[in-house]
């Protein structure tokens, strides 16, 4: 039966030492959380770094390891010491993670820590692809596994691909620093759908995948190699029960149920009728923007000093990769400027700020959320941030304010919390006085809202929803009205080629025979085509014929010597085998006078754009300038064309190109032309955009069309790209070698 394959960086498990033996343990989270209904499945796995180098298991123990994890749904990726080092701890998290969250500066772009991340990357891969079966589906998690997509895709191309990615997806200008941004894009783009947090981070990608992979994006869609990647937001929620049962369940406690922690926030609480308690709680990590809140805390108690003795700075900070440089440097500056605050206005019976570096148990969070008044989390960049939704869920009595950084991924869903930029520390000390001074009744009426949210769109919710678009994407994938050309088809193809008395191929050029190029006068065909062509047009009976949009001088010097026939300029100008180049009579071509100065015009405003001057024709490429710029340079180069041009003369939109033509002959006239030439019963014709249609609508009823690529069309069948049409050529061929 099909299985459900998540697969993460780590395993939702931790393994430790216990003297001889090992000891597993649960970890909570947002991921394991979610995933959790999605794992409980009996056809699931979950493949993962235990959470301990193989180096220190036993090799004797760790068959039993591994069979205990099986038991559990776990399939463990064992990772050395070394390969930790090495992975772990290099890419992801001193280059990744600082780049992805604008922290530039700590970024470190090693090839040897890239070398290392592409070897742990394929093994994860590895490990998949050893237990993928016929419908499995697989969810792959987070910036450390960016490149398993494509490399799970490579060798099982029908297994149905899922991949979330956890942080912030940078501006297009921040993810270009990365020397091997092309490579982490194509690995992202093996997965079928890809998911982000917010439409923000959704965008920034499209934008990448436009302008560095060059793809055609379609609002949320990605064509590569006739492909469709599906990419959507998805918002991360929690577990919105639990939370709140749980804070139900301590407002029940008696006094003797009561923790220390709980009793100290009450005592404060106590001390002052109007005191309030602000909570901030987060990694230590510069991405958190600690150290602005404490700044902000400090102005705030400078402008409003009415307030000291009655509010107090509650700060839990849980130690995080604590000895890496940046994190030791952040941990004696936010210690300092603790210090430094807490000596400028404590009093003897008051300290502003509490401040813990630690982490804590869930009781004791669940203590902290609902003792606090106003809860303040300003990241300066943050994926989503789950800690505000917690607070939130559990604010039983509807009190308690959320100030909110514009720069997390949870401020587009929690909207009614008190936003702020978490660089405008005026903003945010005056956030804090609205939080204090906010009616309990507008309290009540944001809560409340946030709260029905958080409620439905949970953390199952949200697992639930992204499997159930994987499963969607994977159904649109197989609803084409044009079929595939399969094995068996093209066998009968090259069958009945082969017993057919007069044989005609006609193949258009660019997109059919050659990938496109920035240039088009790189876009060469190689030797092999050029041979596979030869051989075929060496065969009794049958005529091989190029019809393209390229001018005579391309075509006779790249295939002249072939005998084929030719038809340049969309069959302006025909050269059928062995005779000359003939041409359809041109009155005029004045019209060419008028219409160059608007595409120069348009270049110099548009930097990557040229044109190409033909004899009947103008064509203004914009495949090397900026995707979303193109976009709307076309739009308005096509209104003003759309007032200027005459009958006789058409726009047609090419693969990144616009072409004003002479329309008194296009290929569906050269088609016509060359199969009046004889009585033709094997007819094949291949091309690949919007004018090859005009090929195919020429066609005699027994000819066979093929589209390459996914695109509308009324060709008999598709197939996916060049190679694949230069396959079918050289089978063709082979067959003629055999007999």
């Amino acid at each position: 039966m099909a299985k459900n394959i998540i697969v993460s960086n780590r395993l939702p498990i931790r393994i430790t030492k216990v003297e001889n033996s090992f000891k597993f343990t649960p970890t909570s989270g947002g991921l394991a959380t979610g995933v959790k209904s999605i794992h409980q499945d009996k056809n699931a796995l979950w493949i993962g770094w235990p959470g301990i180098g193989v180096d220190e298991i036993e090799k004797d123990l760790l068959p039993s390891i591994d069979a205990d994890l099986r038991a559990k749904n776990f399939l463990a990726v064992h990772l050395t010491q070394n390969e930790l080092d090495n992975f772990y701890y290099g890419l992801p998290n001193k280059c990744l993670w600082p780049l992805f969250h604008y922290f530039i500066e700590y970024s470190v772009f090693n090839e040897g820590q890239w070398s290392s991340y592409i070897e742990a990357n394929q093994k994860f891969a590895d490990k998949v692809i050893e237990q993928i079966e016929p419908g499995d589906t697989v969810w792959i998690h987070d910036y450390q596994l960016l490149l398993c997509p494509k490399m799970i895709k490579e060798v099982c191309p029908d297994v149905q691909i899922g991949f979330f990615l956890h942080i912030p997806f940078p501006s297009f200008e921040i993810f270009r620093i990365f020397p091997w941004r092309e490579k982490l894009l194509e690995g992202m783009l093996g997965a079928d759908l890809i998911g982000f947090h917010t439409f923000d981070y959704q965008r920034h990608f499209l934008s990448s995948v436009k302008r560095i992979a060059k793809l055609d994006v379609r609002f949320n869609r990605i064509l590569q190699n006739q492909r469709e990647i599906v990419v959507n937001t998805f918002p991360m929620g929690i577990d919105f029960k639990k939370f709140q049962e749980a804070a139900r369940n301590h407002n029940l406690q008696k006094e003797a149920e009561k923790s220390e922690l709980k009793r100290q926030l009450e005592l404060h609480k106590k001390a002052s009728e109007s005191g309030k308690l602000i909570l901030s709680i987060d990694r230590l990590d510069y991405t958190k923007g600690v150290v602005n809140r404490i700044k902000a805390f400090d102005l705030f108690l400078t402008k409003y000093p009415e307030y000291c003795e009655k509010v107090r700075l509650v700060m839990l900070t849980v130690p995080s990769r604590s000895d890496v440089p940046e994190y030791m440097k952040l941990k004696k500056e936010t210690d300092e400027i603790v210090g430094r605050i807490n000596g400028k206005y404590a009093t003897v019976n008051w300290t502003p700020i509490w401040y813990y570096y630690r982490a804590m148990d869930f009781d004791d969070l669940i203590d902290l959320y609902m003792t606090s008044d106003i809860a303040m989390i300003t990241p300066v960049r943050d994926g989503m941030n789950l800690v505000a939704k917690e607070f939130v869920a559990t604010r039983v009595e509807g009190d308690g304010v959320l100030i909110l950084s514009e720069m997390a991924g949870a401020s587009k869903e929690l909207f009614e919390a008190v936003l702020v930029n978490p660089f405008d520390l005026n903003a945010m000390a005056d956030s804090l006085l609205e939080a204090i001074r906010m009616p309990l009744s507008e309290q009540k009426r944001r809560n409340l809202s946030m709260q029905k949210r958080l409620k439905r769109y949970s953390v199952e919710h949200w697992a639930q929803e992204f499997m159930k678009s994987l499963q969607t994407t994977q159904l649109l994938q197989f609803e084409e009205n044009t079929p595939k050309l399969s094995a068996k088809v093209q066998d009968d193809i090259i069958e009945a080629f082969h017993n057919a008395k007069n044989k005609a191929l006609l193949l258009d050029y660019d997109g059919t025979l050659v990938e496109f190029h920035d240039n088009p006068d790189m876009a060469v065909p190689d030797k092999e085509l050029l041979q596979n062509l030869k051989y075929l047009s060496e065969l009794a009976h049958t005529s091989i014929s190029i019809i393209s949009g390229r001018d005579q001088k391309f075509l006779s010097d790249h295939f002249g010597d072939l005998g084929l026939t030719l038809a340049a300029e969309h069959g302006h100008f025909m050269k059928y085998k062995g005779g000359e180049w003939k041409g359809a009579a041109v009155k005029s071509n004045d019209w060419m006078q008028n219409i160059v100065p608007i595409f120069e015009s348009f270049t110099d405003r548009t930097p990557g754009t040229f044109i190409e001057e033909k004899k009947n024709s103008l064509v203004w490429h914009y495949r090397k300038t900026d995707p979303e710029l193109a976009d709307q340079r076309v739009t308005e180069l096509k209104t003003v064309l759309s007032s200027l041009i005459s009958n006789r003369l058409s726009v047609m939109d090419m693969d990144k190109a616009l072409e004003v033509v002479d329309q008194r002959t296009d290929k569906g006239t050269a088609v016509a032309e060359i199969i009046r030439q004889k009585n033709y019963d094997f007819v094949l014709c291949i091309g690949d955009d919007v004018t090859d249609e005009n090929m195919f609508a020429a066609l005699p009823s027994h000819a066979i069309s093929i589209k390459v690529g996914r695109k509308p069309t009324i060709a008999s069948y598709y197939l996916e790209n060049v190679s694949q049409v230069k396959a079918l050529l050289k089978d063709m061929n082979c067959v003629k070698v055999e007999n």
